[in-house]
């Protein structure tokens, strides 16, 4: 049966209290897939419009940032701020806010008070250290998740190597993972309260930038307790399986991971050097990683012959995986990601050109793959939301602004 076009989440409406990255990432998507996501923000507007290259004042990065909002300002230290917050609560199926733990009670829009006005709401709420626990009033942004939940140790050489300090992974990764679960955990949520026997409970989700980071260490934790390793940084390459690493080529790197006996075998022949097939020191993957320092050395003395491209056309027809170490321009020419819309440009006025962005994860193949509009100005959807959705009228529009509830 043919489906209409349209997105996963429509009719769904999310209210988003949040600022910087992880509720804004989470809330943005939910605005992907169709969800109505009207972002609250203070009178100068969220200090990400101000993060990243700017054209005339304007941040490139929010036009990604928040695209598919609907954006609304509010002065939250007035009550009346507070009463239009109640009101679009009532209208809403779920609220997303990344303050410090407390502050959103200190507003009075407390889970309480906001399940007062909307019974049923799910609220997820991102903290550095989570609502409970010694850690919990503690300042926290995305690199210090990164650093309490074990990955920045991680993202280092091998000890030894360089007194350099372990790299940031490049992105806000810590506040992206925690936007992620929020987002997951905001759907698992609804589908228990509104599916056919639902039990119409709106839950409280309390995610932590630290241990949702700390969620994606693989098997860090059981080694440590039962065998007492503290799993150690290795550069470019992987602990547990060998050859897998970023290898030089005349003009850049490229990214081998031949750690099958298959693959291995294949880039020995690939390489004119049939004879280690077979040595004792690389059979089987165990042996590879224990000598993995050497099989880069050696790996790594081949590819210099190479350009990249030139690199990358041998391996690929071997069918050996492999990929250059992308940067902007690489993805944003990629025929791969322009093919599957995974970059694509869409027109921003903010800039009065398209603008690049990247595509929506997950593509659902029956829904309408547009890309929502890019980020709005601030404040752009005052009168639609607070006159059209909520019937505020002119005259009450006026005096607020007037009077700096709105901007």
């Amino acid at each position: 049966m043919q489906i209409a076009a349209r997105k996963t989440l429509q009719g769904l409406r999310v209210l988003e209290i949040g600022h910087f990255v992880a509720a804004p990432f989470a809330t943005r998507l939910l605005a992907d897939q169709g969800a109505d996501v009207i972002k609250i923000e203070p009178l100068e507007g969220d200090p990400a419009r101000q993060w990243g290259r700017q054209i005339d004042g304007k941040s490139l990065w929010w036009s990604a940032h928040a695209r598919g909002k609907r954006c609304i300002t509010l002065n939250l230290k007035d009550p009346r701020a507070r009463d239009a917050v109640l009101d679009l609560v009532a209208q809403s199926d779920a609220v997303i806010e990344n303050f410090r733990p407390g502050q959103l009670e200190r507003l009075g829009l407390g889970p309480d008070i906001l399940r007062a006005k909307r019974p049923g709401l799910v609220i997820a709420r991102i903290s550095g250290y989570g609502q409970t626990g010694p850690y919990r009033d503690r300042a926290a942004f995305g690199v210090i998740g990164e650093a309490l939940g074990g990955l920045r140790y991680l993202t280092n050489h091998a000890p030894g190597t360089t007194d350099l300090p372990p790299v940031r992974v490049g992105v806000s990764i810590g506040d992206s993972i925690a936007g992620l679960y929020a987002a997951f955990g905001v759907m698992a949520a609804l589908w228990q309260r509104d599916r056919s026997d639902g039990d119409g409970v709106g839950r409280t989700l309390d995610i932590a930038l630290t241990e949702s980071v700390l969620s994606m260490m693989e098997g860090m934790l059981p080694e440590y307790d039962a065998l007492g390793i503290v799993k150690q940084p290795t550069g470019g390459g992987i602990a547990t399986a060998a050859p897998s690493n970023a290898y030089r080529t005349r003009d850049g790197w490229v990214l081998i991971a031949a750690n099958s006996n298959p693959l291995f075998a294949r880039l020995m022949a690939l390489m004119d050097r049939p004879d280690l097939i077979d040595e004792p020191a690389y059979a089987g993957n165990a042996t590879r990683v224990a000598h993995a320092e050497e099989l880069d050395r050696l790996i790594g003395e081949w590819t210099l012959s190479f350009t990249s491209q030139q690199l990358l056309e041998r391996l690929e027809a071997a069918d050996i995986p492999s990929a250059k170490a992308y940067t902007a321009a690489d993805c944003a020419q990629d025929e791969q990601y322009r093919f599957r819309g995974a970059v694509r440009g869409i027109f921003d006025p903010a800039f009065d050109r398209e603008i690049l962005h990247c595509g929506i994860v997950p593509q659902v193949v029956e829904d309408d793959a547009a890309l929502p509009l890019p980020g709005p100005a601030i404040g752009a959807d005052n009168e639609a939301i607070l006159g059209d959705l909520l019937g505020y009228s002119d005259e009450k529009l006026a005096i607020l602004r007037a009077e700096g509830v709105i901007a």
